[in-house]
Formats: C-alpha cells, structure tokens, sequence
C-alpha cells in the first residue's frame, strides 16, 4: 500500500478518534446521560464513523487520480476506522476505570433504567425484564475485557460495511 494512502488514512482515523473522544469525554463532563442516548450511541456515532471512512477511502483515491483498488479501498477505510475505534477505547477505559470508576457505575444505573423503560414500554413480560436487568448488572460494563470484546464487535461490524464501501468505491485502470 502507498505511503501516501496509509497516512491519509491514519490522518482521518486520528480525525475520527478526536471526535469519538471528544463525544465521550463531554458526555463524561456535562451529562452522563448523553453516553446512553439511543439515537446518539446507535445511530449518530456509528454514521459519524462510517462517513469518515467513506471520505477516507475518497480522499485516497483522488490521490491515485481516481483509481483505486479493492485491497487499497478497504486498507483505507479500515485502518481510518480501527484507529479511531482504538482511542475512543482507550477514552474511555481511562475515564472509566481510573479517572472516575463511580461514573461506571452511574452509567451502569442508567443502563438499567433505559432498559427497564424500553422493555416495559414494548410490553415484555415481567420476568423478561428482570432477566435482562441481572444480565446487565451482572456485567462489568467498563471493564478492560468487556471494553476490548466491545472494540473487536465493532471492528467487526465497520468492517462488513467497509467491505460494502471498498467494493462500491473500487476503480481499477482500464487495461487494453
């Protein structure tokens, strides 16, 4: 892979990574309750994080005066959403587990509680909603192992899309 590819993408990714963290660390300081907002954690973040990808993967390509191919695409995209993944991480394994551990706990308490309302207002039977709420408490949400598993999840998932990506974005040279 080019040089100039590769550092393209570790700029974004580093873009990307400021951002992540600068979303948990202003939830950390103004409102926990922004950390387990719905449609901040499941919908924005992660369109946040694949447009970044997507811009990436565009911007290496216009380095290459419009060619690109699959392996280069998704080296792109990868690497720009792995390193931003990897610090909002590391963000938050420090906030959580050696700045403030309390904050875990509280986040852990609104976990409970966002899900005790979205069941309860799905119509989920009593014991349902009890089994999920010792399921939740049972976990050390903040955790070095679980935070890790959580990294390699999502990996995994920006993954799948930058496959989509690299495929829709590949343009080889025409060959004669």
């Amino acid at each position: 892979m080019e040089n100039s590819i590769k550092s393209n993408a570790i700029n974004y990714g580093l873009y990307l990574g400021a951002i992540l963290a600068l979303f948990t660390v202003l939830g950390y300081a103004l409102n926990l309750e922004l950390l387990v907002n719905f449609w901040l954690t499941l919908l924005l973040l992660p369109i946040i994080i694949i447009v970044l990808g997507i811009i990436s993967t565009a911007k290496s390509k216009s380095l290459l005066n419009g060619f690109l191919s699959f392996k280069q695409a998704f080296s792109s995209y990868f690497i720009t959403v792995a390193i931003g993944i990897l610090i909002s991480t590391a963000v938050s394994i420090i906030i959580f587990n050696f700045i403030d551990p309390d904050a875990a706990n509280t986040l852990k308490e609104l976990i409970v509680e966002k899900t005790i309302n979205f069941m309860e207002g799905m119509g989920a039977p009593a014991e349902s909603v009890a089994e999920a709420v010792d399921n939740i408490e049972s976990q050390d949400t903040f955790g070095f192992g679980t935070q890790l598993k959580s990294l390699a999840q999502s990996l995994v998932f920006f993954a799948v899309i930058g496959l989509i990506v690299s495929a829709i974005m590949k343009k080889n040279p025409e060959t004669e």
